[in-house]
């Protein structure tokens, strides 16, 4: 189950985001726009947020006393990764269309907004989670 690589997931994408935010801050701020650097910046700060999120969500699991807890927390931590693939994913997606030489693909916009709501539902699934009652509870 990939439940219990939460944490060593979070710590590699821990990595790769202050790797990408160095490259952000020297390699790419001569060459990308303003517009640009922001939404890079914003892929970088919100995928940042969520590694946290996903560290969080791992730890909860590790205490989780019932497996409704554990259900609800799974889920949680699929979306929270899920969400950085298609929310940061596809911001750096954007941002690198000049770079590969890519034109058009305005679609992979749409993508962005979609990784927002599955960040929205794992933050949700987190809070139930810790809700009293939960784990006496027989739904999901």
């Amino acid at each position: 189950m990939i439940s219990k690589y939460y944490i060593p997931i979070a710590a590699f994408l821990g990595a790769l985001t202050v790797a990408l935010g160095a490259f952000g801050a020297h390699a790419l701020k001569a060459v990308l726009s303003p517009a640009a650097l922001i939404t890079y910046e914003t892929a970088v700060r919100y995928q940042m947020y969520h590694v946290v999120a996903l560290i969080l969500t791992g730890i909860l699991l590790q205490k989780a006393s019932s497996p409704k807890q554990q259900k609800l927390l799974n889920r949680a931590g699929l979306f929270f990764i899920d969400g950085i693939v298609l929310f940061s994913g596809s911001l750096y997606f954007i941002v690198a269309k000049p770079f590969l030489g890519i034109e058009g693909l305005s679609w992979v916009g749409v993508i962005t907004p979609m990784g927002g709501l599955l960040w929205m539902v794992a933050w949700v699934l987190l809070g139930r989670s810790q809700l009293k009652g939960v784990e006496n509870s027989d739904t999901a």
